[in-house]
């Protein structure tokens, strides 16, 4: 009898073993999903840059979000989260509308004239808004001597993108592109910080979904009121912006998200969010082979200001001081829903 309590009790340890095993992702599963986040979220801003080429730029957002958030609202309802009442859409619509319209309508007509790689090295910024934004509203995070150095550097590559254009445009189409860039990464920013600070949906692929939802429905509003709908013809649409356009909606917003939250699941935050210096360089490279976008001097030096700028900001501080020093929650925040 002791012996077969003993190996029935080493047989389900086994098995017990077995099962984490069997749970436990694979390299192969992390790698794929890594260069998911890094490759196609670094690709988007191309993507986006094409699709405009003969869509207009909020009409082409808003089916791109309606498409991608209907088709994950109907995953997860699938997957057998409970269907969401009239009243818990309330701050997905405010929010969506916020970060879609204000934050991705802004960047996609900005890229009308801005080429895709500066676009990305404009958007690197958010992590850094999003300190500043959540410092003057009040959280509890500090700011250290760090984040200053970080801070500074940020907005010291943004300089160094847009002083040439200063004194060669003296404030033409293309510093006009940027500043819209810019202020929809601002934009993305507040939104986030404001998501952080009313109830959202307990499910995030429920929550981003609806939001995607609300986002693409005031996308495709703004673009009514705008004009862009009555000069809309699907005959003029080129087959690289088709193209493009389905891309984004299905790489862009499904594939790239669903392994964001996934990654977010098996692995350390800090892995994950390396994610915000890679996309950059992506899309710089990108643009450059696909595009023949020009890699400047001022580009690369840019580049590489504004990445260690956003790396002091967002890498964690020492362990002594990570008790004190913690980066805001916003953070963490900021990508559900991003390209």
């Amino acid at each position: 009898m002791e012996f077969r309590r003993v190996a029935t009790h080493m047989l389900g340890k086994l098995v017990k073993i077995r099962r984490q095993e069997l749970g436990r992702p694979s390299t192969a599963q992390v790698l794929t999903a890594f260069a998911a986040i890094y490759l196609i979220w670094g690709s988007t801003y191309l993507g986006i840059r094409y699709a405009v080429e003969s869509i207009p730029p909020l009409l082409m957002m808003g089916m791109r979000h309606l498409v991608a958030g209907s088709t994950l609202y109907a995953w997860a309802r699938w997957r057998g989260v409970p269907r969401p009442r009239l009243r818990d859409w309330k701050y997905p619509v405010i929010v969506g509308t916020v970060l879609f319209v204000g934050g991705h309508g802004g960047l996609a007509w900005g890229e009308q004239t801005v080429p895709s790689g500066v676009a990305a090295l404009l958007g690197a910024t958010l992590p850094i808004w999003i300190l500043i934004l959540a410092r003057v509203w009040g959280t509890e995070w500090k700011f250290s001597t760090r984040a200053l150095l970080g801070i500074a550097l940020g907005f010291v590559g943004v300089g160094v993108l847009f002083g040439p254009d200063v004194v060669r445009h003296n404030g033409g189409l293309h510093l006009l592109g940027a500043g819209a860039v810019l202020l929809s990464t601002f934009i993305w920013a507040a939104g986030t910080i404001y998501m952080r600070n009313v109830p959202m949906p307990e499910s995030p692929t429920l929550s981003a979904a609806m939001q995607m939802v609300a986002g693409g429905m005031s996308l495709l509003a703004a673009a009514s009121i705008t004009g862009e709908t009555a000069s809309f013809h699907f005959v003029a649409v080129t087959a690289r912006s088709w193209w493009a356009l389905l891309y984004l909606a299905v790489f862009g917003s499904l594939v790239a998200f669903t392994s964001y939250t996934w990654l977010h699941q098996v692995e350390k935050p800090t892995r994950v969010s390396t994610y915000a210096y890679v996309n950059p360089a992506v899309a710089v490279l990108v643009g450059w082979l696909i595009a023949g976008e020009s890699i400047t001097v001022l580009t690369v030096i840019a580049m590489v200001i504004i990445l260690a700028g956003v790396a002091l900001v967002t890498l964690p501080a020492k362990p002594e001081a990570a008790r004190h020093e913690s980066p805001p929650p916003e953070m963490r925040r900021a990508e559900m829903a991003a390209d």
